[in-house]
């Protein structure tokens, strides 16, 4: 095992509120970067946070401080989303973000809510459907898009999920609740496999959802597809493994008919390597 994979490893064993959530987004870069200096990446923030301290101050208003932070890292900093090339992958690798300034939603708002954090201030991440979002979890609650670099209100939010999901769409401020450190990094992971299927790298999409299973062992539809990489990857024992599992916990699943039709095959497929 690779160094940051083991250190992904430990990482992801911890109880929930013991994962440094940026710490294990740099170790996610750190495969595709192997001489990236994780704790260099992390004094970063601390840098941000400590200019920041010159224009966001504690005795302000809530408004205030967040208008004024949203200005030091929006305009004066330039962080801002990558509409331009939204599915470069470097956009998912926070060392990256943190050196060119832009990036998608879920890794401009690890930015926003760690220099936040950094400054006191109870800001966390929302794993709003389609769009990542950040949460200013105090009275009054304030919803950020750093991707957008600004403050929205939740009609805007009911739009945005009727937009993704029809008129019959409903919005619930339960979908405003912010996220725990594994949904953020599983969202993180699941972007980036996703990047690298559409390429065609195999080989970098199961690392994607091999570090998934390290956060969340026992989800279904993620062992499904590894063991759908495994196949195309002529790996068939290890493929026969995720499927036989995944039809243990989800045999219900959308998915499993095709899946345990094609066991048979898949089972000749791996004697005949042994």
């Amino acid at each position: 095992m690779n160094e940051p994979r083991a250190r992904f490893t430990t990482l992801a064993a911890a109880p929930d509120d013991r994962i440094d959530v940026a710490e294990a987004a740099l170790v996610i870069a750190q495969e595709e970067y192997p001489t990236l200096d994780v704790a260099r990446y992390l004094a970063r923030f601390d840098e941000l946070a400590t200019a920041a301290r010159g224009v966001v101050h504690s005795g302000m208003e809530a408004a205030e401080q967040i208008t004024r932070l949203n200005h030091f890292l929006f305009v004066e900093h330039g962080f801002t989303g990558n509409n331009r090339h939204f599915y470069d992958a470097r956009n998912s690798y926070l060392n990256e973000v943190l050196d060119r300034h832009t990036g998608i939603p879920i890794t401009l708002s690890l930015v926003y809510c760690e220099v936040a954090q950094r400054l006191g201030l109870p800001v966390y991440g929302v794993s709003f459907p389609g769009h990542f979002l950040a949460k200013y979890a105090g009275r009054p609650e304030i919803i950020i898009d750093p991707f957008f670099g600004r403050v929205i209100d939740t009609v805007e939010c009911a739009e945005r999920l009727t937009g993704i999901y029809g008129p019959d769409a409903r919005f619930n401020r339960r979908l405003l609740r912010p996220a725990n450190a594994r949904e953020i990094l599983v969202r993180m992971l699941s972007n980036l496999k996703q990047i690298y299927v559409d390429k065609k790298d195999l080989a970098r999409a199961l690392a994607c959802v091999d570090r998934i299973l390290l956060l969340t062992p026992d989800a279904p539809r993620e062992l499904r597809d590894r063991g759908i990489l495994y196949e195309r990857l002529e790996c068939f024992s290890a493929a026969l493994r995720d499927f036989q599992r995944y039809l243990r916990l989800a045999p219900d699943d959308d998915a499993a008919g095709t899946i345990r039709a094609a066991l048979p095959a898949l089972q000749r497929q791996a004697a005949q390597l042994q």
